[in-house]
């Protein structure tokens, strides 16, 4: 019995000692608050492309105030499936496979690329552009066929 008493003696020394050497070597924090705000800012940061301005660009958009180009607009939003024909979209510059959607007339063209058709989505996912715009990458796409 005494044995187990000095080894619970013992044990809770040994527990004792290694807490209190954790507590104060090392491992002590500095609160005040410049050291918080240190610890729980952020690690890293997320930004949109476009959102970043580097020292050589000015505050004012060198973008212009009217409607994107057809060109432009392709390039960025529809490039991806018209480019390699994913799910059965027309190729820029395939005829044969615009020639039926050329036959449909300009305007049904432009409702379905606006309110989307088959696989392609409304817009071709460019959300914010307007039918002017879509009507001008309509005309982009097509452009010499």
């Amino acid at each position: 019995m005494e044995f187990t008493v000095n080894l619970i003696k013992r044990i809770t020394l040994l527990m004792g000692l290694t807490i209190s050497l954790f507590s104060t070597a090392g491992f002590a924090q500095d609160l005040s608050e410049a050291a918080i705000a240190e610890r729980i800012a952020p690690v890293g940061s997320v930004y949109l492309d476009g959102e970043i301005m580097t020292a050589q660009q000015s505050p004012v958009s060198a973008e212009p105030a009217g409607p994107r180009s057809g060109e432009k607009i392709y390039n960025t939003y529809c490039m991806a499936c018209h480019a390699t024909g994913v799910l059965g979209s027309p190729k820029k510059g395939d005829a044969a496979a615009w020639a039926p959607r050329i036959a449909q007339g300009a305007e049904i063209m432009l409702k379905h690329a606006i309110e989307g058709y088959n696989s392609m989505p409304a817009k071709g996912t460019c959300g914010d552009c307007s039918e002017q715009e879509i009507a001008s990458t309509i005309a982009f796409l097509t452009a010499g066929l």
